[in-house]
């Protein structure tokens, strides 16, 4: 039974996230649905039964990686114009937040004013394992996606702390002033994690740097450093680990004495199989005794937290800013809550309960504001970006990377079917020509963090690696993976190798462009002998037969648009299937009668 448990909360976790891919749907959404249905619905995973004492332990490590990874995600040089809204979110915003709240809860849950500020401090997170999810579904332009993911981050730790200062203030006798314990806390953790998270990131650099480590033990090493430290802060502060492990994340992200990489695309798989496992967990431990404690009151408090406190802490943070109304709207819709409320409201409701009856209450009201929350902006935060005109679409564009002549003539065909096109090259006088034909070109190195940035900031989701230089090709498509994913970096056949087959293709180089012979020399030789990207339209009259009849077995399919826009890419290990109505463009040679209908 114990071995079901523990495959079933994996296979749901990652079923719910390879779902919410499929049908573009907030995973944290159907995470939560299908650990209800798994837990308290179906009764096939029982969390307190499977992991006992080690449950909340558990919870708490993978929090702490989670935020570790949230901290490698920040970049200082996002600070640049949100820096102001950022703080002002994080502090101004976080204190409106807990002060209604709090009073919300004693108003309408008739808690104590003690249970009822510690459940305000709680609620002030919006953590990352809910935000960074939400954004990269929802793609909202410019800084306002910096702003978010920045304050999600934040928000953890300082809800963390401030629920610490809460309890302690709480706790500690009458004779003393709340108000000096509170800060002679707080200092002590910032002062805590601010040092050891200082060490931990030293300790790695220095180990990076003068090659003490293996490859194979970077990261199992730098997952040992943050727990390792996450503990050490805890044991001399309690909660102070993670503003510790955030802090680290951060120094680490924008150091530059070594590189990061790996690790972060380590910690990044680890984060997506933690959240899952973490909400199915957490969700299936709820019990129908929970549920029954949610009623109407629970409703308006909820309701109070999205539609009060969330507009107005958005409201007095970004005043002044240069923010526009619809990225204050955005913001002022997205505050969903997530794992780190309900493992520091487990915490707390386990050492309050004996001196405060109604602190059994804090887990199922948490719970009940995770899901209501997380339904709400889960749902609505898209349609309501698309509205207010601050989402990007899906990532259509392409980074190509040469701005050679021929490479220009594939990037206006695309461009004239409305893919977006960035053309990055070393050679000024290739990019200044691609300039002059109204083609959007960087006069920089592919691996700079300029084109990054930029492919960032625009719709750019795909990469066509056309240079000349093969090895290029090879390390653009590596530098690109994480960005844009694997399936999306290709690059034209190295000269050398043409008998690499698809796995080893796969596995050290982008996908192949076109087909197996389609090297940089050879569609060079069939631009000079005159070929050309010829745009055709496929209909019931003449079809992908009939174009392969005509244009004869030196045509080279590149790219198929079908009617809905979407542009998908002939490549050597995947070729799409052309259908009637469907734009296919294709190298060709000139040929003396041109079929009905083409372009």
């Amino acid at each position: 039974m114990v071995l079901i448990s523990l495959v079933g909360i994996i296979v749901v976790g990652v079923f719910a996230q390879y779902l919410a891919w499929r049908f573009h749907l907030p995973s944290i959404l159907l995470l939560l649905i299908l650990g209800v249905l798994a837990g308290p619905v179906a009764g096939l995973i029982h969390p307190d039964e499977l992991f006992g004492e080690l449950l909340l332990p558990l919870v708490s490590v993978s929090v702490a990686i989670i935020l570790f990874e949230g901290g490698l995600s920040l970049r200082i040089a996002e600070l640049r114009g949100t820096g102001t809204v950022i703080w002002s979110l994080v502090s101004l915003g976080a204190l409106v937040t807990w002060t209604v709240t709090a009073a919300a809860a004693w108003w309408l849950l008739d808690l104590s004013p003690a249970i009822a500020v510690l459940l305000g401090a709680i609620l002030v997170v919006t953590g990352p394992t809910v935000i960074i999810p939400l954004l990269r579904h929802v793609r909202p332009k410019g800084q306002i996606g910096w702003i978010a993911k920045w304050e999600g981050i934040v928000n953890d730790p300082i809800g963390a702390m401030l629920a610490v200062l809460a309890y302690e203030a709480v706790s500690n006798g009458a004779g003393e002033h709340p108000i000096t314990i509170a800060a002679v806390n707080l200092s002590w953790t910032l002062a805590v994690g601010g040092g050891l998270g200082l060490i931990g990131a030293a300790l790695m650099v220095v180990m990076l740097r003068q090659h003490l480590l293996p490859d194979f033990l970077t990261n199992p090493m730098a997952l040992m450093i943050v727990l390792a430290t996450f503990l050490a802060a805890n044991l001399l502060q309690d909660e102070a680990g993670l503003f510790e492990v955030t802090f680290m994340g951060v120094l680490l992200a924008n150091q530059r004495f070594v590189s990061i990489e790996k690790v972060a695309q380590f910690k990044e798989d680890l984060r997506v199989l933690l959240i899952s496992i973490l909400f199915v967990v957490l969700a299936a431990r709820l019990t129908w005794t929970d549920f029954a404690q949610i009623d109407g009151r629970a409703a308006v408090f909820l309701a109070v937290l999205i539609v009060v406190a969330r507009p107005l802490a958005v409201a007095l943070s970004t005043f002044g800013s240069r923010l526009n109304w619809r990225q204050r709207v955005f913001l002022a819709m997205l505050a969903p809550r997530g794992i780190v409320a309900a493992a520091v409201a487990s915490i707390f409701a386990l050492r309050m309960a004996p001196d405060y009856p109604d602190a059994e209450r804090l887990a199922p009201i948490v719970f009940f504001v995770i899901a209501g929350t997380v339904a709400f902006y889960g749902l609505s935060a898209s349609p309501l970006a698309r509205w207010l005109g601050i989402a990007q679409p899906a990532p259509q564009g392409v980074l190509m990377l040469g701005a050679h002549a021929w490479a220009r003539r594939i990037a206006q065909a695309l461009k004239k079917e409305n893919v977006f096109v960035l053309l990055v090259d070393t050679n000024w006088s290739e990019v200044h020509a691609a300039r002059m034909e109204g083609l959007p070109a960087i006069y920089e190195s592919v691996f700079a963090e300029r084109v990054a940035a930029e492919a960032e900031a625009t719709e750019t989701g795909r990469l066509l690696a056309l240079s000349s230089n093969s090895e290029v090709n090879s390390l653009a498509a590596l530098r690109f993976t994480r960005a844009f994913g694997r399936a999306e970096v290709h690059q034209l056949m190295p000269e050398r190798d043409r008998k690499v087959d698809v796995q080893e293709a796969l596995e050290f180089h982008g996908r192949i462009l076109f087909g197996p012979e389609a090297t940089y020399s050879y569609l060079t030789r069939r631009f000079r002998a005159g070929a050309v990207v010829k745009k055709v339209r496929l209909t019931g009259e003449f079809q992908y037969d009939d174009f392969k009849d005509h244009y004869g077995q030196t045509a080279l399919p590149m790219f198929l648009i079908d009617e809905n826009g979407r542009m998908r890419i002939f490549t050597r290990d995947s070729s799409p299937t052309p259908k009637s109505g469907d734009s296919l463009i294709a190298l060709v040679d000139p040929v003396d009668e041109e079929p009905a209908k083409n372009e």
